[in-house]
């Protein structure tokens, strides 16, 4: 009895140690990025085309808002309903269903800068899209897509049997239980995964600097070079001329990540706050 008080209390205290370390953790990298960056913030860097002059980060935020809609419109179908089939359709003793799980965790652990030379390879030389908007993007969707996928059977997983076994009960077919029974609830967790996704393309910069390039310009086209966020702040980083401009961008970086993630959350909570009242 003394050993189990003494073991739950090592590990309250160790849990509490581990809380106190990481928010010190988060607390000190976001302040450091502020109280560098702030001070050098000004609307020469939000001006519309970019100069050696100006540093302009505004082509290379417009750049990232592409990025990631262009990026999430090709991986989040693609992923949401392969879960889907996975969880709902496919038997779980299925080879198949097997594989693509296996496979789906190995991608997930592939190192960023293999992505971009395949994406060099493939998109860029083999299918002739050069360094473009296009192929940055495709190269982002074949790395967010497992943790797409991931995300979104594990939403899936957490809605109970019951719920499914009711619908079929009251004569619901497999699409309408889908739809209106299974997937409300699991949109929070879907939801979730999207965000991650959200900002593991924000803050790419290896794969994109092989597959989209660094031109500081708003692209005409999908086949035009675009440079984001995150391989602009890399650019004046390594040219050593323009790291205050580096930490600026890196502040807004933070804020537009941040915004995103309120945006998220404040959907899901609507979401599920409108299925929990249609449940009532």
């Amino acid at each position: 009895m003394i050993s189990t008080k003494k073991e739950a209390v090592f590990i309250k205290v160790f849990v509490y140690a581990g809380t106190i370390l990481t928010l010190a953790i988060l607390v000190s990298v976001v302040g450091y990025i502020l109280f560098k960056g702030i001070p050098n913030l000004s609307l020469k860097l939000f001006e519309r085309e970019y100069t050696t002059e100006n540093v302009s980060l505004f082509p290379a935020l417009v750049n990232t808002l592409l990025m990631t809609f262009l990026s999430l419109l090709i991986a989040a179908p693609l992923g949401i309903f392969a879960a889907v089939y996975l969880v709902e359709y496919a038997r779980n003793d299925n080879r198949f269903v097997k594989l693509v799980r296996i496979t789906t965790e190995t991608l997930s652990g592939i190192p960023s800068i293999i992505y971009g030379l395949f994406g060099l390879l493939f998109f860029v030389t083999a299918l002739g899209l050069r360094m473009s908007l296009l192929s940055g993007a495709l190269t982002l969707s074949m790395m967010i897509l497992p943790l797409i996928m991931r995300t979104t059977e594990e939403a899936l997983f957490a809605v109970p049997v019951e719920y499914r076994e009711g619908s079929y009960g009251l004569g619901a077919g497999r699409l309408r239980t889908l739809f209106k029974v299974v997937m409300p609830p699991a949109i929070p967790g879907i939801l979730a995964g999207i965000i991650l996704s959200v900002g593991r393309i924000v803050g790419e910069t290896a794969a994109l600097i092989y597959t989209a390039g660094t031109v500081a310009e708003i692209p005409k086209s999908l086949l035009d070079s675009a440079r984001t966020l995150s391989v602009h702040m890399y650019a004046l980083s390594s040219e050593g001329l323009y790291i205050n401009q580096a930490y600026a961008t890196a502040v807004v970086l933070l804020v537009i990540v941040a915004g995103i993630n309120a945006l998220s959350a404040y959907a899901a909570k609507r979401i599920e706050r409108k299925t929990n009242n249609g449940k009532d």
